[in-house]
Order: structure tokens, then sequence, then C-alpha cells
């Protein structure tokens, strides 16, 4: 059993040396060497592909990097699995897409708007993931 006086002692050192460890991870995590954003690959097709993402909401229905609508296929690693043809023809569409009895809207986009989604899913595919190369909606499970 602990006195009071030791007690104290006890939680001081331990609240310091988690302190300290919370420090260390911050500054090695902000570390330049430790960047795995791909931040040094953004262009201006892929900031203008972003703004027609945000501005489509295409996140109400698509995920990337596990986040958004579970009503569509997930998108992070599209053009590894698709190809930029396929995006840019499903983008560019004046019909509206039904894979597998979904639907998803026909932006008819043009293909300037179309190179730009398809740049933007380019950078999204190559920010290094520690390891977890392929995210997976929880709806790419379920047999249709």
């Amino acid at each position: 059993m602990l006195s009071k006086s030791q007690a104290r002692a006890f939680f001081l050192g331990g609240t310091l040396v988690t302190f300290l460890i919370f420090i260390g991870l911050t500054i090695y995590s902000f570390m330049p060497s430790n960047d795995q954003t791909n931040y040094a690959s953004i262009d201006k097709n892929v900031v203008r592909g972003k703004e027609i993402w945000e501005s489509n909401n295409c996140m109400g229905c698509h995920t990337i990097l596990g986040e958004g609508g579970y009503y569509a296929p997930e998108l992070t690693k599209v053009i590894d699995r698709r190809g930029d043809a396929y995006v840019k023809i499903v983008l560019m569409s004046k019909q509206p897409w039904q894979p597998r009895g979904r639907k998803m809207v026909a932006y008819g986009m043009n293909e300037a708007d179309a190179d730009a989604v398809v740049a933007y899913f380019k950078w999204i595919g190559k920010i290094d993931l520690n390891g977890f190369d392929r995210v997976v909606s929880p709806l790419s499970k379920v047999k249709n």
C-alpha cells in the first residue's frame, strides 16, 4: 500500500512520463520525413477535382478513405481497379449509371471536369495508407 505522498509522486511521475511520450510522438508525426499525404503532387487539376467532388456531394453516396456514404462503391483506389477511361465514361455519361440496381446521377461532365475528378482520384489513390491498400466499404461484402 502506498502512502499519500507516494501515491501523489506516482501519479505526478506517471502523468509527466505520459505527457513526454505524447509530445515526442507529436513531434515525430509532424516530421517532414513522415509525411504520408502525397501533398507535393497536388496541382490545380487535383484541387478542381476536389471542388467538383464536394459541390456534387459525391460523399453522400461514395466513400473515400473510408469516410462518406455507403450506398455506392468506395473510390479510394478506383483508378487502380477500373482505370482512367472507365471513370471518365461514367462521369461524362448523359444517361444515369445503374450498376447492380443502384442509380448514379448522370452528371454529363465535360472532358475537363472529368479529367479533374480523375486527377483527384489518382492523387487520393497514391496516399500512403500504412499498409491498408484496400479500403473496403461494408456494401462491397453484400452479394446482389
